[in-house]
């Protein structure tokens, strides 16, 4: 006998991915993030592929994810999906000190943010 399962966090028709410690702060991120909120998947992949930002490779990594996680484990029809939800929140910041003149220092700070990718299933429009 071990614990019930818990229920499903989620609507049957959503799926997420989350990617987590990305190397970027959250507001650059979110200018990404932004990009592909509320489109058909394959119009955010072409956009992510075509970006120029340095992190649209991360996040086309955990666009591909949620789809996956949506055909594979809830059996959802990949070409129905939404991008419901892309929402990015604060992780740690690492402090380092930069040399600076006359015995000072600067402070540099290194921001990590995360990053969750809500995919919808959306009935096709006649």
């Amino acid at each position: 006998m071990g614990k019930p399962k818990s229920p499903r966090a989620l609507p049957d028709n959503e799926a997420k991915a989350v990617a987590r410690m990305l190397r970027v702060s959250p507001q650059k991120l979110n200018l990404v993030a932004s990009l592909i909120r509320g489109k058909k998947v394959d119009s955010a992949l072409a956009d992510l592929t075509f970006s120029r930002k340095r992190i649209a490779g991360d996040v086309k990594k955990t666009l591909q994810s949620a789809i996956a996680n949506a055909e594979n484990n809830h059996g959802l029809d990949v070409d129905d999906l939404i991008v419901s939800e892309a929402h990015v929140g604060k992780a740690f910041v690492i402090k380092r000190f930069h040399a600076r003149a006359r015995g000072r220092a600067g402070r540099i700070e290194k921001p990590f943010s995360n990053l969750t990718v809500v995919v919808r299933q959306v009935e096709a429009k006649a």
